[in-house]
């Protein structure tokens, strides 16, 4: 097997980035449990301060669960426009170091400073300097973790959160891997691991005593990726210009639906968020996916791929309600969603080159 290049990469994580925004805009908020979106009785909590936390508030979790898990918290209202501009602020502090720079999302981003813009061989040096900057420029604290790859890298920015880094050299890496929980694997979600776990496998080590074979029998065309995973290879490269892979927008309703009508008006509504998405980026897409939660919490999926590519409200509205009658919903309707997906954007295939420095 080919070696995969040795680089020096950086994944910087804004800690509790929405909620420590509102803290720092509203100092009445800081110290106190605080959850951005949702409320005490609908919705879904976006972020969650490390104050709420402590009472096991996650983000993805619903306002109810939140708000029962944390009597005394505070909902309150994201401000994505807020988030934007200091998330710019942020991205301009990366660029003095790097022009590959890979934002994952407003609070995360990987950093290739293999070779750098300040000429600094210390990526643990340089890490620390762009988490200072940020901490000057906004008020706010980042995390860092620092390795060859992505892969080990976007684990290591975990581990001294919040306000903290870990470097895990190249000669540490097998070791840093072999002792991990195969849940903390970046790729590997919460089925995949309980099938592991179902095989005995609940390490990184586990897996990395299983074969080739083993594991494409079981997790088939992941099989390979996984057994590289678990020797610290990885050959995915920081990409300045991520490939969108779909557009996507979603409603949490204030009460449930049971009514095809009143699901078709909010369908025309995310439909024209989508549309207003396609026309800002000038892409297309085969793929529409229907996405439905029921008042259970329980989630369905439904899609149709067409023959070509659209990028019309109407048509991504007539998929959208084809999909909608294609089967009788179980229950009443918390929450719909469409996504498009199969965009028309092209892949551009990157050169590895092998590159040998001190860390």
């Amino acid at each position: 097997m080919e070696s995969a290049p040795l680089r020096k990469i950086i994944h910087i994580d804004m800690d509790a980035f929405y909620a420590s925004v509102e803290q720092l805009d509203n100092p009445e908020l800081k110290g106190k449990p605080i959850a951005v979106g949702g409320s005490e009785v609908r919705g879904v909590v976006s972020a969650a301060s490390y104050e709420a936390r402590k009472y096991g508030v996650r983000s993805a979790m619903s306002g109810v669960q939140a708000a029962r898990l944390c009597p005394e918290l505070t909902f309150v209202r994201p401000r994505f426009d807020r988030y934007k501009e200091i998330s710019k602020q942020i991205r301009a502090i990366f660029l003095e170091y790097t022009d590959l720079v890979e934002p994952l999302s407003l609070d995360e981003a990987y950093l290739d400073v293999t070779e750098n813009k300040k000429g600094n061989p210390s990526a643990t040096l340089i890490a620390k300097e762009i988490r200072q900057k940020i901490f000057e420029k906004t008020g706010l604290t980042a995390s860092a973790g620092i390795s060859v790859n992505k892969f080990v890298a976007k684990i290591a920015s975990d581990y001294n959160k919040p306000n903290g880094q870990k470097t895990v050299n190249p000669d540490e890496v097998e070791a840093f891997i072999e002792v991990l929980d195969v849940k903390k694997f970046y790729g590997i979600g919460k089925v995949t691991a309980e099938k592991m776990y179902q095989l005995g496998i609940y390490t990184g080590l586990d897996l990395k005593n299983k074969t080739l074979e083993y594991l494409e029998q079981h997790f088939g065309n992941s099989g390979q990726a996984f057994y590289n995973l678990s020797r610290g290879i990885s050959y995915s490269q920081v990409k300045p210009n991520r490939q969108m892979k779909s557009i996507g927008a979603e409603r949490t309703f204030n009460e449930n639906l049971s009514s095809e009508i009143y699901m078709e008006e909010r369908l025309e509504n995310i439909a024209s968020e989508i549309e207003r998405r396609i026309k800002k980026y000038k892409i297309s897409g085969k793929t529409i996916t229907l996405k439905i939660k029921y008042s259970d919490f329980t989630q369905q999926t439904r899609s149709k791929t067409l023959p070509y590519f659209i990028a019309d409200k109407s048509l991504i509205m007539e998929t959208a309600k084809e999909l909608l009658y294609q089967e009788r919903l179980k229950d009443s309707v918390r929450l719909l969603g469409i996504s498009l997906n199969n965009l028309n954007t092209n892949q551009k295939k990157n050169v590895v080159v092998q590159l040998r420095f001190e860390f």
